[in-house]
């Protein structure tokens, strides 16, 4: 036979379980971070302004960006130059490094190579009239036995969606 307290205590830790479970760690709250008088956006196209253009980069981030802040705020979408918060941005590195070098018999060869991509955001309130600028910027490892190109193959949706985390909470997350 089981003990009478046992059934009380198993009840508290299952709502415990669940409490904790439905409210985590995290917490957006978007209507801390956005007035209620903004209620659309226009999110323009992040040109490529480094001096290595990835033609896949620019399309992909500005496609994610579109797509994280109408799936994630309550702001209604607008091509429209009167949006109350005009947001755009341009990408002003692209660049790979060597950050690994191996010695072999006296050669010395690159061991890992790094790919630093970084990206300069303007957020305009049309509604106060004021502008906030921020830089974001990623960097990812990869093998030096691979290309430039066969890394950006593997590389570049780990990158999209980095860039466009950080780019979201920035705006909205006041990060």
């Amino acid at each position: 036979m089981k003990p009478l307290f046992a059934l009380p205590s198993l009840f508290l830790l299952i709502s415990f379980t669940y409490s904790v479970l439905n409210t985590g760690c995290y917490s957006f709250r978007e209507a801390s971070t956005i007035p209620d008088s903004i209620k659309t956006v226009k999110i323009n196209f992040i040109e490529n302004r480094a001096p290595y253009v990835n033609p896949q980069l620019s399309p992909s981030l500005t496609e994610r960006l579109k797509q994280k802040i109408i799936s994630q705020t309550r702001l209604r979408q607008t091509n429209n130059d009167d949006a109350h918060y005009d947001i755009r941005g341009y990408v002003t590195d692209y660049s790979p490094s060597t950050v690994g070098v191996t010695s072999t018999n006296g050669k010395s060869q690159s061991s890992a190579n790094r790919l630093t991509v970084s990206v300069h955001m303007i957020l305009t309130n049309q509604l106060s009239n004021t502008t906030k600028e921020f830089d974001v910027s990623r960097q990812l490892d990869f093998s030096a036995n691979l290309t430039l190109q066969q890394a950006e193959a593997t590389l570049l949706d780990e990158m999209i969606r980095n860039l466009t985390d950080e780019i979201f909470n920035h705006i909205f997350s006041e990060w």
